[in-house]
C-alpha cells in the first residue's frame, strides 16, 4: 500500500539530514531504541500531525499525554506501520527502530509487527480460542515456529512477564474471553510479548479497567521496562507519572494539526513544565 512517505519526505526536505546523525546498526535482541524524526501524517488531505520528533529510549517507558483528538493514537500507530492500514493515509519523515527506518522499502511490515508490538485499549482476545493458543497466536502471523515444549515454556514465560501466570495455569485450555476484564488485557499483553518485541506500544490499556486491574496493568508495565520498551498513551495524569520515566505532551489548537508542545523526563513535565500549556494540562485546567 502507498504510504506518501516517499513524496512526504521530499516535502520535509531536512528529514534525511536529521536523522543520519541517529543512525547506528540495529541490535539483534532486547529493548530498542525508537526514534520519529519529522513526522507528519495526513487522513487524505486533512493534516492531523504536524512534524513531531520524539527520541524513546531503549528499557524505558515513554508516556504520550494530552487531550482527546491531538493525535497521540495516531503517532503511537504509525510507529507500528498501522497508520497505513488506513485507505488515504499519507505520512512524512522517519520512523527509526535502533537507526534502521522501519518505512525502508526492504523493511517487511511482519517483521515490524514482531519487533513493535501493540496492545489496544479494549481487550481483544480471539473468542474461540484457549488461554494458551491466545498467547501463541502471533506466532504463526509472524511466520515463528517454535517446537511443542518450547511452546508450554514460552507459554509459562510470557503469561508469567504479563502478571497472569498464576491465576491460569490450571485453566490454560479454558476460552480467553472467560476471563475478567484485566485479566483479559493481561493475556493480551502476553500474546504481544510471544514474538519477543523490541518495543511494546499500548493504546490507554487501562481506561476500560477498574483500579485493581489498572494497578496490577501498571505493576506489569514496570516489570517489563527493563526487557522491552514501553510508549504508553494515557489520559489517566497520576497513571502517566506512576508508570514512565519520560513524557510528551500533545496539543492541537483549534482547527490545526497535533504537535509536541515539549516533552523530557516526566518528573520535569508534572513538576517544572517549561510551557504555560503543559502545566495547565497535567494540573487539570483544561483537557
Amino acid at each position: 500500500m502507498t504510504t506518501g512517505t516517499d513524496v512526504a519526505r521530499f516535502q520535509v526536505g531536512q528529514g534525511a539530514s536529521a536523522s543520519s546523525r541517529l543512525r547506528a546498526a540495529p541490535d539483534a535482541t532486547g529493548p530498542s531504541r525508537l526514534d520519529a524524526v519529522g513526522v507528519s501524517a495526513w487522513f487524505g488531505d486533512n493534516l492531523v500531525l504536524d512534524d513531531v520528533s520524539l527520541s524513546m529510549p531503549a528499557a524505558t517507558v515513554t508516556a504520550l499525554i494530552g487531550p482527546s483528538g491531538c493525535g497521540k493514537s495516531t503517532f503511537l500507530r504509525i510507529l507500528n506501520r498501522m497508520h497505513e492500514s488506513v485507505a488515504g493515509a499519507k505520512l512524512a519523515g522517519e520512523v527509526l527502530l535502533n537507526g534502521a527506518d522501519i518505512y525502508d522499502a526492504g523493511h517487511r511490515l511482519t517483521d515490524t509487527r514482531k519487533q513493535i508490538g501493540m496492545v489496544f485499549q479494549k481487550p481483544n482476545p480471539f473468542p474461540a480460542m484457549s488461554i494458551a493458543d491466545n498467547v501463541t497466536a502471533g506466532l504463526a502471523l509472524t511466520g515463528t515456529k517454535v517446537s511443542k515444549g518450547d511452546r508450554e515454556d514460552l507459554i509459562e514465560h510470557c503469561l508469567t512477564r504479563a502478571g497472569l501466570w498464576s491465576e491460569v495455569r490450571d485453566r490454560l485450555g479454558t476460552p480467553g474471553s472467560a476471563l475478567s476484564g484485566g485479566q483479559q488485557q493481561r493475556l493480551c499483553i502476553a500474546r504481544a510479548l510471544a514474538v519477543r518485541p523490541r518495543v511494546l506500544l499500548m493504546d490507554e490499556p487501562c481506561s476500560a479497567l477498574d483500579p485493581t486491574s489498572t494497578r496490577r496493568i501498571e505493576e506489569t508495565i514496570g516489570e517489563l521496562c527493563s526487557e522491552v520498551t514501553v510508549v504508553i498513551v494515557t489520559h489517566n495524569m497520576q497513571q502517566a507519572a506512576r508508570v514512565s520515566q519520560q513524557a510528551a505532551f500533545f496539543l492541537a489548537s483549534q482547527g490545526e494539526p497535533g504537535a509536541i508542545v515539549e516533552h523530557g523526563a516526566t518528573k520535569d513535565i508534572f513538576e517544572h513544565p517549561s510551557d504555560p500549556r503543559t502545566a495547565d494540562y497535567v494540573n487539570g485546567r483544561f483537557g
